[in-house]
């Protein structure tokens, strides 16, 4: 899986990277053969009232079916990567077998 990650506003270490990387796999793998590529761009986004919320957008790349694109923005930035994930993961799946019904 080509696997795309970028920080927007920060440094992105490599323990977040590797984090998010284990999450994208744990939550893909099982489509890897319909994944073109998977973008993934990071965002700490300053509130007006002084709260940092950090923002994961997560792009997954299908063959000749729709993108799917997922947003989530929480207090802390692993589990928006982490709900990101998941949700990607699970809405891939059901694109793919309802494709697959229709064949």
């Amino acid at each position: 899986m080509q696997i795309d990650i970028q920080a927007q506003d920060f440094v992105l270490t490599d323990s977040v990277r590797n984090y998010a990387k284990r999450r994208l796999y744990y939550a893909l793998s099982c489509c890897e053969d319909f994944i073109q590529c998977i973008e993934m761009r990071l965002y700490d986004i300053k509130q007006p009232n002084g709260e940092a919320d950090k923002r994961c957008h997560l792009r997954v790349v299908l063959d000749d079916l729709p993108d799917v694109v997922t947003v989530d923005v929480e207090s802390d930035l692993t589990i928006a990567i982490e709900r990101a994930s998941d949700r990607s993961g699970r809405t891939v799946i059901r694109k793919i077998k309802q494709q697959q019904s229709y064949l």
